[in-house]
């Protein structure tokens, strides 16, 4: 009896073989697979509790102080109705997935323009959280025959609790299977300063500044708001802070400090000590001192999903800004398909295509720091696995 191993090789092989039948209608079978890494959102409101008890139970994403197969589902549950409720407010359920898919397509619509020797093109939804899950996402490139995985992160700034996290599902994924001898791995694990990601930032910037009244826009304070941290994961040596710290001064150059600004955090989580200062005690301190006018920009998030939806339009630049006093609060939006940000991944895709570089030497460097022995295998699996 063959195995299921043996039957995901065969299977590969087999679309190759038919690849070569079919000559040139070949073309119809992608060549190069982009799969994109992102954490994912529920699409409905019946998702949130699984959704919940996922992050809360994965030591990769989150580190409780103890007993966390037991803490995670209870922390989960007593949550779950407080997080529907938010995704009530915003229509129901994450938008997220739409985005990601518009994002893919139109990413390998432009490489099948571009880079014809790698075409077809065809994205990949990797989600940790909800469907597509990582299993999804490889079950359906090996079926298609793809003989070129790109592991694409959605996070422009890398963090150990977001991309890392889904850098080891797919080692975890893979762990106990023989990967098909033709399939090629290679990774993208960050592009947080990628000269088109800061053009499509600020003009986006641009636009939402334009808006503010004529005789306030100088004053208006620029808020640069991502998802906070835990203080001791920052301080294992998490690049992300830093990361995020390089998109916003590049930002900044390119709209040529054009006003004030600040980076802050948001989302921080339980009550352990996370990097701060954030995102809404930022807004009461500067109303406090006499400043009303803000521009707040999701620095570090791609697209729409609950912390843009919800935890920045409604939280903050509605209910605190009412509460506080502001005077005009103005929430730049995600990138999502702007031109520049299509444009953005092409050229973060391509330029790896071209430089046949399969991953590089800061993604398999571990923290200074690092407890996660699921990071010193999966990176050590990865150095073994990607070529170009």
């Amino acid at each position: 009896m063959l195995s299921l191993r043996t039957i995901s090789s065969k299977g590969h092989k087999f679309v190759q073989e038919v690849r070569l039948c079919f000559g040139r209608n070949a073309s119809n079978f992608p060549k190069t697979g982009i799969v994109l890494l992102n954490m994912g959102g529920p699409q409905k409101i019946e998702q949130v509790h699984n959704y919940l008890n996922q992050i809360m139970t994965d030591r990769d994403m989150i580190q409780l102080p103890f007993a966390q197969e037991y803490l995670g589902p209870w922390i989960a549950k007593r949550r779950t109705a407080e997080v529907q409720k938010k995704y009530e407010e915003i229509g129901g359920g994450s938008p997220i997935l739409k985005w990601t898919n518009k994002q893919g397509e139109l990413l390998c619509k432009r490489l099948d323009s571009v880079s014809p020797a790698t075409a077809p093109h065809k994205h990949y939804v990797a989600f940790r959280y909800v469907p597509p899950y990582t299993k999804d996402a490889f079950t359906e490139l090996e079926r298609d025959g793809v003989q070129h995985a790109v592991i694409f992160s959605q996070y422009p700034q890398y963090s150990c609790a977001t991309s890392g996290s889904s850098f080891n599902a797919i080692y975890k994924h893979f762990k106990d299977k023989n990967l098909p001898n033709d399939l090629k791995f290679s990774v993208i694990d960050r592009w947080s300063t990628h000269p088109l990601l800061i053009k499509c930032f600020a003009d986006l910037v641009r636009k939402e500044l334009a808006k503010i009244k004529n005789d306030k826009r100088k004053e208006t304070i620029i808020l640069f708001s991502a998802h906070s941290l835990p203080l001791k994961t920052v301080n294992r040596g998490d690049s992300y802070p830093s990361e995020v710290g390089a998109t916003v001064q590049m930002v900044m150059e390119e709209l040529d400090f054009c006003n004030p600004y600040q980076l802050v955090w948001q989302s921080k989580v339980g009550p352990l000590p996370w990097l701060g200062p954030f995102t809404d005690d930022a807004i009461k301190s500067y109303v406090k001192k006499g400043k009303k006018n803000f521009i707040v920009v999701p620095i570090a998030f791609v697209n729409e999903h609950i912390e843009t939806l919800h935890e920045l339009d409604i939280e903050y630049c509605k209910e605190l800004a009412e509460k506080v006093g502001v005077e005009e609060i103005r929430r730049v939006p995600a990138p999502n398909d702007h031109p520049l940000f299509i444009e953005a991944l092409t050229s973060i895709v391509n330029t790896h295509l071209q430089n046949k570089v399969a991953v590089g030497s800061k993604f398999l460097n571990r923290c200074p720091h690092c407890v996660n022995a699921s990071c010193y295998h999966s990176k050590k699996w990865y150095s073994e696995v990607c070529n170009i």
